[in-house]
C-alpha cells in the first residue's frame, strides 16, 4: 500500500487488475477514434501510469489494439455459449438478452471490436477476423448439434453463409442501437431472433 500526500492510501493494483484498466482505456479510445489516431501516450496519461510501463504490457500500439480485440471476443464467445441439450429456438432469446445486456454495459469495448475492421493494420484485422470465425463456429456447433437445425446441414450449404451474413446483421444493428434509436432492447432482441430463424427455417 502507498500512502498519498493526503494521508489516505493507495493499493497498488496487481498486474491483472493493471492490465485490465490499460484496456479498458483503450477500449474507450478505440470506440471513439479511428486506430490511426489513437497514440499510446493517451492511454497511459489517462491511466495515471508511464509509458514505460505500458510498454511492458504491450510492446506496440498493435499489441494492445490485439489485446482490447481479443478481450472483447472472449467476452462474447462466453455470453452467448450455447447450453447444451436446450434447443436453439428455446435458448435463443435469452441468449440474445444476455449478449445485449453485454453490448450495453461495454458499448466501449464493442465498438473498439467492430472498429477493428476498418484498421489500416493487417495484422490487427487478422485478429478481429480470427474473433468473427470463432463466434461463427460456436454458432453452428449449436446448430449442428440442434435436432431441429442440424439435418439442414448436409442439405443446405448455405447455412454456413447465412450465419456469416447474421453476425454482420447484428453487428449493424447493435451498433446504430448504440447510437441512439427508439427501439428497446426487447425489439431489438426480437429483431435479431427472426432474422436467424428466417434464414435458418426452410
Amino acid at each position: 500500500m502507498a500512502a498519498n500526500q493526503g494521508g489516505r492510501t493507495r493499493r497498488r493494483l496487481s498486474t491483472e487488475e493493471r492490465r485490465e484498466q490499460l484496456l479498458s482505456v483503450g477500449a474507450r479510445l478505440f470506440s471513439e477514434n479511428p486506430y490511426d489516431d489513437v497514440w499510446i501516450e493517451q492511454v497511459a496519461e489517462i491511466a495515471g501510469v508511464s509509458r514505460g510501463l505500458l510498454y511492458h504490457y504491450f510492446p506496440t500500439k498493435r499489441d494492445f489494439f490485439a489485446a482490447v480485440v481479443e478481450r472483447e471476443s472472449e467476452r462474447m464467445l462466453r455470453m452467448t455459449a450455447a447450453v447444451p441439450g436446450v434447443p436453439v429456438r428455446e435458448q435463443l432469446p435469452a441468449g440474445l438478452d444476455t449478449f445485449l445486456e453485454y453490448v450495453e454495459a461495454h458499448a466501449h469495448g464493442y465498438r473498439a471490436f467492430h472498429r477493428a475492421d476498418a484498421a489500416g493494420d493487417q495484422a490487427v484485422r487478422r485478429v478481429y477476423q480470427r474473433a468473427l470465425a470463432a463466434q461463427e463456429r460456436q454458432i453452428l456447433a449449436a446448430l449442428a448439434e440442434d435436432p431441429e437445425f442440424g439435418p439442414a446441414f448436409e442439405v443446405r450449404p448455405e447455412v454456413r453463409l447465412a450465419v456469416r451474413g447474421w453476425l454482420a446483421f447484428i453487428a449493424s444493428v447493435c451498433l446504430e442501437w448504440l447510437r441512439g434509436t427508439e427501439l428497446s432492447r426487447e425489439q431489438v432482441r426480437e429483431l435479431c431472433a427472426r432474422a436467424l430463424l428466417g434464414v435458418l427455417t426452410p
